[in-house]
């Protein structure tokens, strides 16, 4: 079940749970979690935003539930700021999940009530990162996903 991503290598750590099901090390929420498609992706992406883009693992969070119109949501990923204010947004989806408009409008939903500026939504494959103006109401597609010290500078 451990698909190639388009990804950096890692090396995560494995157990088996009480149920028989595998599951995978969260370093984020420091505890072991059922591994499945979706997970392999977060995780991965995970090491990637730490070890590659320079995020500080105290500045993320998890799989976190925020509330839109009532309704209960679970985000997957949120990074913030040092100062507190979230700056990022990141939905994951399991590779063999084509990434549609559907993800994008659940993402964006989300982002009704995060006001983050960017949101990535990736399949561990592909990768789509926008900007968002909220005062123009408008956003933009990145070519790369930007490090953290990129996004400290251009806040």
């Amino acid at each position: 079940m451990m698909h190639k991503l388009n990804l950096p290598d890692f090396a995560p750590s494995f157990r088996e749970g009480k149920n028989g099901k595998q599951e995978i090390f969260d370093k984020i929420r420091k505890k072991f979690v059922r591994f499945t498609p979706e997970e392999w992706v977060r995780q991965n992406f995970l090491n990637f935003l730490v070890t590659t883009l320079g995020f500080p693992a105290s500045l993320i969070v998890v799989e976190a539930e925020l509330t839109y119109n009532q309704m209960k949501k679970r985000f997957d990923i949120l990074a913030y700021f040092s100062d507190g204010n979230p700056c990022m947004v990141v939905e994951c989806k399991a590779p063999s999940v084509v990434l549609t408009q559907a993800v994008f409008d659940q993402v964006a939903m989300y982002n009704m009530a995060l006001l983050v500026n960017y949101l990535i939504v990736t399949n561990g494959l592909t990768h789509y990162i926008c900007r968002i103006d909220h005062d123009k109401r408008t956003y933009t597609f990145l070519k790369e996903i930007l490090t953290y010290e990129m996004l400290n500078k251009l806040t």
